[in-house]
C-alpha cells in the first residue's frame, strides 16, 4: 500500500496516482464513502440503469426479495 497526500491546486484538490499505477481508463466517476473512503470507479456503462439488462434479468435468483419494475429504470 502506498500513501498520498492531498494536493490543492488553484481551489481544487488533487490525488496523485504513484507512476506504477497505469489505469486503463481516463474517466472516473468519484464518490465519497460514509467512512470517508474517496472511491474512483471507472466510468461506464452501469447496467443496473439499463432497461434491457433489468428485463432480461428480472426473476433470477439474485431478484429474490426485490420487486422493481423494469420500467423505473428508464
Amino acid at each position: 500500500m502506498r500513501t498520498v497526500k492531498i494536493q490543492t491546486i488553484d481551489s481544487h484538490n488533487f490525488l496523485p496516482l504513484p507512476f506504477d499505477i497505469h489505469p486503463k481508463n481516463d474517466t472516473f466517476d468519484v464518490l465519497q464513502g460514509r467512512d470517508g473512503a474517496v472511491i474512483y470507479l471507472p466510468e461506464g456503462h452501469n447496467p443496473f440503469t439499463d432497461k434491457e439488462y433489468v428485463t432480461a434479468h428480472s426473476g433470477s435468483e439474485l431478484d429474490e426479495g426485490f420487486n422493481i419494475s423494469p420500467d423505473e429504470f428508464v
